[in-house]
């Protein structure tokens, strides 16, 4: 068997032996520069793990002889801005709310403020518009379950729904009636709603329904169904519906109940947020 380096001219390159269809490799070095800044990088990388943050461990990462860190940039960064801002977030914290919408300069900073946390706390649930979705209240419609005044809306944010953390919470509770009523007396209640809404609806279920109405439903949501809203019961003639107002759905709210939560925001966010962010929900249209 003849060695593949025998046809070599004698001034090519060494070779490393290797072939592949009449196709040698040469055995050239590479070239100084290449090496060099090879190396280099080699010692770069050796000299950033200890002046750096680099190395995982279990909480956290090797703090480098530096002792740099972006997150403490990041923070002193915004902590500018927090000081920059530190006079017009106490006054905004000290007037009433209705001076905030009353003078232009607060109102401005309250709006741009408050949209920032509505964008960041609030839009997962009403949307980024805040038009809500099914569960979630649309907040730019004049329809509220506790009020729209800006007094109340701040009210809300501050101590949520059903917050169980918050003594001061927003609290309701409608009766699981799958419990207390038939199936058949919870039929007519669904048409006695229908009826209240305008909806199609069984007019005879719905003259039984009303009994039924009278006995269980008006002390929350009054003898009309127009609601409560020191309770935070609905209205129940208008067309606008938290989770449907089709008979499907009335019927497993009425059989089943609803218990949504809201969370309390205060002392997760400072006065100041929470006041612009009240200040931004009731400027969007639905505020009273």
């Amino acid at each position: 068997m003849s060695n593949p380096d025998d046809n070599l001219n004698p001034n090519d390159p060494n070779t490393t032996g290797h072939e592949w269809d009449g196709i040698k490799e040469f055995d050239n070095p590479l070239p100084r520069w290449w090496l060099w800044t090879f190396y280099a990088t080699i010692i770069w990388g050796v000299a950033y793990l200890f002046l750096f943050p680099s190395i995982p461990l279990i909480n956290g990462a090797t703090p480098g002889f530096l002792g740099y860190s972006s997150r403490a940039d990041v923070a002193a960064d915004m902590q500018k801005y927090v000081d920059a801002n530190a006079a017009v977030d106490q006054r905004i914290a000290a007037v009433d709310l209705d001076q905030i919408v009353g003078d232009e300069a607060l109102l401005n900073y309250a709006m741009n403020g408050g949209a920032a946390v509505f964008k960041t706390r609030c839009a997962q649930c009403h949307g980024a518009g805040a038009g809500g979705f099914k569960g979630y209240p649309n907040l730019v419609d004049d329809d509220w379950l506790w009020g729209g005044t800006i007094e109340d809306i701040y009210t809300t944010i501050s101590h949520g729904i059903r917050e169980a953390s918050d003594d001061d919470t927003r609290y309701s509770e409608m009766p699981k009636f799958g419990e207390i009523l038939e199936p058949a007396e919870i039929s007519e209640l669904v048409q006695y709603v229908l009826a209240l809404s305008g909806q199609n609806h069984d007019a005879d279920a719905a003259a039984k329904g009303k009994v039924l109405f009278a006995d269980n439903c008006a002390a929350c949501h009054g003898e009309d169904g127009t609601g409560d809203r020191d309770q935070g019961a609905p209205n129940l003639t208008d067309a606008i519906w938290l989770y449907g107002g089709d008979a499907a759905t009335l019927k497993e709210s009425i059989t089943n109940a609803r218990f949504g939560v809201m969370p309390a925001w205060a002392g997760r966010l400072s006065e100041s947020q929470i006041r612009q962010v009240a200040t931004y929900v009731h400027q969007q249209g639905g505020g009273e």
